[in-house]
């Protein structure tokens, strides 16, 4: 079961989160006038939801990389931005993409980046945490989808970040879900130096035969 603190972390999060949204549009009335916005409530519900009992957290574990708390603090600000600013813009016709195409290629993209975000934690459970640190009992898992990229919770977070945006109709959105790749390239460099010191060759060798985030990019 989950522990009262995450679940304290993770109801407050979406409520700060859907209430910016809710308020960048105008109120409740603006915001629940078009289905599309309602069905990002429901799956960003739906999803925190699932969340709860995936078996993540936020412990230091064993060993942290305290440098590199600082991601957190600007995938707090970005996080802030993007839930206001794509609702502002579209309620004022601001930098916006035209029709409802697109709002609902944003919901589904955000359904793929929500899962994609979520599976990986599932698969890992204790093991995955908010924080870079090596965990109590720590293993490689290189199998599944864990055999094509290292991290494809991180593609999640972008598309959702994405999606969200494009729901949105939100140039400016886009170009918020985009600068969250600054962050977590930060995030990704810090986590493999704490791997490869941990497991040594074993994970020199995974991260020889896969890729960071996108097969044959990057």
């Amino acid at each position: 079961m989950p522990s009262p603190r995450m679940v304290l972390f993770a109801v407050l999060g979406t409520v700060v989160y859907l209430g910016l949204a809710v308020l960048g549009w105008g109120g409740f009335g603006a915001f629940f006038a078009h289905p599309a916005r309602t069905a990002l409530v429901v799956i960003t519900v739906g999803l925190t939801v699932a969340s709860l009992f995936s078996g993540g957290n936020i412990s230091p574990g064993e060993r942290e990389d305290r440098g590199n708390r600082w991601v957190l603090a600007v995938f707090t600000v970005l996080g802030l931005l993007g839930a206001y600013l794509p609702a502002w813009t579209d309620r004022m016709e601001l930098w916006t993409l035209d029709g409802d195409t697109v709002r609902w290629l944003g919901v589904a993209v955000f359904i793929v980046g929500g899962v994609l975000r979520l599976w990986p934690v599932f698969v890992l459970g204790r093991r995955f945490s908010g924080l870079v640190a090596i965990q109590p009992g720590h293993t490689l898992v290189t199998d599944g989808i864990y055999g094509v990229i290292r991290n494809p919770s991180y593609v999640g977070l972008l598309a959702g970040a994405l999606g969200w945006a494009l729901a949105f109709r939100s140039g400016i959105g886009v170009l918020l879900a985009l600068l969250n790749l600054v962050p977590l390239v930060a995030r990704i460099r810090a986590e493999e130096r704490l791997l490869a010191d941990q497991f040594g060759a074993e994970y020199e060798a995974y991260r020889a035969r896969t890729w960071r985030l996108v097969p044959g990019l990057y």
